[in-house]
């Protein structure tokens, strides 16, 4: 389709552009203001008031533009599916040089190299310093290591980094486990359980025993999915956490349901594993995510039941999975362009970057690096590579 490649092509132009480095919804607790000494509740107010807002006043508070980890992950995914389609040297290049960063820039003092945010995180029970690794950004760079390795020719330098993140996931990230399998945290700071964070780590672990055949990595993988399948609801959508001590969950339905159904998918192709009980799930979970999260025009809804705003996270992880999970529902393959066409129509800027959120009132326009244009980046190019 012209419109995704004229899409991509102006995309990429605006990110080489900015040389790969930018902004963040969550990054003003870089500023020089010390959030941090003044309580937890500042910390977590400021952050959420500034993602909020849609003028950009950041440099006034000294927050300046950066390279985030996860961003340099899928770019490093990108540029790899890139090369394998069109075998062009110059995005081996590129894939190499985020190779090298992600290789000599992580996170020190634990049992493998692993990644976290580049700036400070809070809400009202916890704060995050910089660079604390988590299970969610160490697992979206080991999705782009391992298609790196399929190109790379340092193979076994890059199953030495996957091998070695995944010591940080198995012995550094606290397990809950019981009968019916097992959840892996999100950080090494607290024993938690949240379904798409897990699948995270547990997908890394898959990836590691088609490199190494290692049994204790394709066991947790396993146990990994069939926890979070049995809290899956009856109508398919999967809540986004649980209380360690009660069955409480937090109902938040958005992009992470995008995320479970990919791990879920990612694990299975990779094990090879036949499982009705795991169709099902697959099967129920994309009707629910494609019939109630989105509608036919190719919007999606911010977090069910809520419309606005339209976030360029839920449109950019719509297309990933529906493009890779195009067996499980009829329309999925096609819907993943309609996505695809009504984001570039309602949410990308003439320079090609494109818009954070879309409120019925008006339009959030920062460009975020990670966020929203990293995202639509690798969304883009699974639809190119389709063409």
């Amino acid at each position: 389709m012209k419109i995704i490649e004229s899409s991509l092509s102006s995309l990429e132009a605006y990110i080489l552009k900015e040389k790969y480095i930018g902004y963040d919804p969550y990054d003003i607790l870089t500023s020089y203001i010390p959030f941090n000494q003044l309580g937890k509740w500042p910390s977590a107010i400021a952050t959420q008031i500034q993602k909020r807002n849609p003028v950009n006043i950041r440099p006034l508070l000294g927050v300046k533009k950066e390279i985030n980890p996860k961003a340099f992950g899928l770019f490093l995914q990108s540029y790899s599916l890139l090369y394998q389609k069109t075998q062009n040297s110059e995005y081996l290049k590129k894939a190499d040089y985020f190779f090298d960063w992600l290789k000599n820039n992580y996170s020190k003092g634990y049992s493998g190299k692993c990644w976290g945010y580049n700036f400070p995180w809070a809400n009202p029970e916890k704060y995050m310093d910089s660079y604390i690794p988590s299970s969610v950004v160490t697992g979206f760079i080991i999705k782009g290591l391992f298609e790196y390795h399929r190109i790379a020719n340092n193979k076994k330098e890059v199953r030495n980094l996957i091998e070695s993140a995944c010591r940080f996931l198995d012995n550094d990230l606290e397990k809950v486990e019981n009968s019916s399998g097992v959840s892996i945290s999100y950080t090494p700071l607290n024993t938690e359980i949240c379904y798409n964070a897990s699948l995270l780590a547990a997908e890394s672990f898959a990836k590691a025993y088609s490199l190494n055949s290692d049994e204790r990595y394709r066991e947790l993988a396993l146990k990994a999915v069939n926890f979070v399948i049995e809290r899956q609801k009856p109508d398919g959508r999967w809540n986004y956490s649980k209380e360690l001590n009660s069955e409480k969950e937090r109902e938040q339905i958005d992009f992470h349901q995008g995320y479970i159904l990919e791990s879920i998918f990612e694990i299975k192709s990779v094990l090879n594993i036949k499982n009705e009980t795991w169709e099902d799930a697959l099967k129920k979970g994309m009707s629910f995510y494609l019939e109630n999260q989105f509608y036919p025009s190719g919007q999606s809804l911010w977090r069910l039941p809520k419309v606005y705003p339209v976030d360029i996270h839920n449109q950019s992880q719509g297309i990933i999975t529906f493009n890779k999970l195009k067996d499980y529902h009829p329309e999925a393959r096609e819907f993943a362009k309609k996505i695809a066409v009504w984001t570039i129509d309602n949410m990308q800027a003439k320079d090609g970057h494109f818009y954070y959120q879309k409120f019925k009132t008006h339009t959030h326009k920062i460009s975020y690096m990670r966020w929203s244009n990293a995202w639509m980046f690798l969304a883009l190019i699974y639809l190119y590579s389709e063409v």
